[in-house]
This record gives C-alpha cells, structure tokens and sequence, in this order.
C-alpha cells in the first residue's frame, strides 16, 4: 500500500517532537555551572547569616582594633605599610581556600603596590608626618614599642585576610545574602558583644574610654559610622563579591592616589618624585591585578560554554 504525503509529514513532525530541545546558553548558567565558590546557589537564611554576621564581626573588630592599637606605638608609616601586606595574605589565604589562583602576575601586583604605598609612606615621614607619636597629644603618654606596634599591623593585616576570604567562601555571589539583615546583625552584634569590651580595656589602663563632650564631635562621629562605615563597607563588600578579595584589597590602596588628586586640586600640594611614584605603582597593581581577574572571568566563561555544548 503506497504511503500517502499526509502519513509522510506526520512521520517528519513526530520524529522532530521527540528531538531534545535545546535551552539557549546563558551567562548566568555559564557562571553557575564553573564557580565552584558559588555551587550552592540557594539564598543564605536567617539563621545562616547570623551565624556569617557573627563571624564577620569579630574578625572585622579584632582587625580594625589592632591595626588601629598600632598606631599607638609605631609611626604612621610603619603602620601603613606593614597594613597594606594584607595583599599578600589575602592572596595566600585565598589561595589556600581556593578562592584565589595563585599566579604570578598577581604575586608581581600585590608586590609593586606594597613597594607603592612604601614609597608614599617614607615621602611623608621626610616630610614630618610620620611622627604621629611624638606629635599627638593622645598618645603621648604611651610607651614607644615598635616591634609592639608592628605586630598589631601585621595581625591586622593577616586578620583582614581572614573575614576577607571567609566572607567570599561562604556567600559566593552578591545575590545569595541580603545585605541589609548582615549589615544589621553586624551592628547588634557590635553593639551587645564588643562595644563593651572597651569600657573594661578603660578600667584595666590599656585603652582609655571618654563620651564626645559637644554636639560637633557627635555630628563627626556620626557622620564617620556612616560614610567611612556602613556605607564605605556595604560597597566593600558588595564589590568583594563581585570581583575578588585581592581586587579589592588592593582597590582600597586607590585611596592613595585619589587623596594625591585631591591635594593637588584643592590644596596647591606639589607632590614629590617618589611621592608620585609610589601612587603610579599602586595604581599599576590595581590595573594588573583586575586585568587578571577579568581574564580569569573570560577563561571560565569559554570552559563553562564549552563544558555545557558537551553535555547538550
């Protein structure tokens, strides 16, 4: 019996339902099937950002407390450069937890700008700003111990590595946590663990504790909690997760520079050679560093396309 054109067609159309379709390939897919980091993609809950708040703010507070105790017995610029090796230790660190690729252009950045803010730091102490010590009244009283203080910094820094690269491994992608319930923990957090610990630091002698006297200096303190903290970490950490501890590590060292433009525009300041050396090479190991970060993006997302034109 000969086959008919309709039976024919209908052959062809059913052959082509059964025919897998195929889902067109996106960025995001590309990205969750090659960032190990971000391999669970479930929203972090309640109880599991209290728990990343709680430990975000004891490493954060134990960072910014050390480094800033070591200004109380080493000079600024020791300080500062021994605080900006938290490039190194966010590299290792990451490196160990596999959030950073150890490689040598980033190893050759992370050094060129602490050799950056080391130029910075020794221009102004030939310029009298390094004897913070000396000069302040607040600290007069206190006792000159360089190795002390360098080991504040040096704890700081490493400290900074620390909540720097848990945060990364824990949250991934800046869309699994709500900011404003970490931010908010954080606060409470700060407010009923850690902020009573310095009236006990004022009554053993080693920190001392006094209320702002005036409406001006409750203004600054104010206005300091919100642009130079809550605001100054949101963007910290919303860019961290975007990019990469090390990239933004070292996008803190910027404020160098910009500071440079700044008194340059608004206060007729002549910087010196090696002022302005030292600000071109912390700039150049911010663009190295993200010119890898943006090439390791590129890598991923090919291997990710390549990886899921396989399995289709």
């Amino acid at each position: 019996m000969p086959i008919s054109s309709t039976d024919e067609s209908q052959k062809l159309l059913d052959n082509h339902n059964k025919r897998p379709i195929e889902h067109p390939t996106t960025y995001a897919a590309v990205l969750e099937s090659t960032d190990a980091v971000t391999a669970n993609n479930h929203k972090l809950s309640t109880y599991d950002t209290i728990k990343l708040s709680l430990e975000f703010c004891i490493l954060w507070f134990i960072a910014n407390y050390t480094t800033n105790a070591s200004l109380a017995y080493t000079t600024v610029g020791s300080s500062t450069i021994l605080s900006s090796m938290s490039g190194l230790f966010t590299l290792g660190i990451g490196a160990m937890f596999k959030v950073e690729k150890m490689n040598l252009i980033k190893i050759i950045a992370v050094i060129v700008s602490l050799i950056g803010v080391s130029l910075v730091s020794y221009s102004d102490q030939l310029n009298g700003g390094g004897d913070i010590v000396d000069k302040d009244p607040l600290l007069a009283g206190q006792s000159h111990l360089p190795l002390v203080g360098d080991i504040l910094a040096l704890l700081g820094a490493v400290f900074y590595g620390c909540y720097t690269t848990v945060l990364k491994l824990r949250i991934g992608s800046e869309d699994r946590i709500d900011m404003s319930l970490f931010f908010g923990f954080v606060g409470a957090f700060n407010v009923l663990l850690l902020w009573p610990i310095i009236p006990i630091l004022d009554y053993i002698g080693l920190e001392t504790f006094q209320v702002p006297m005036n409406a001006t200096l409750w203004a600054v303190i104010l206005l300091n909690a919100f642009i130079g903290t809550f605001l100054s970490d949101y963007l910290w950490l919303l860019s961290m997760l975007m990019t990469s501890p090390l990239v933004v590590t070292l996008g803190i060292s910027l404020t160098i520079p910009l500071a440079l433009i700044g008194d340059i525009v608004f206060k007729g300041f002549i910087p010196s050679v090696r002022y302005s050396v030292g600000a071109l090479l912390v700039v150049a190991g911010f663009l190295a560093v993200n010119t890898d970060a943006m090439q390791e993006t590129k890598e991923k997302t090919r291997d990710g396309l390549l990886r899921i034109n396989e399995n289709a």
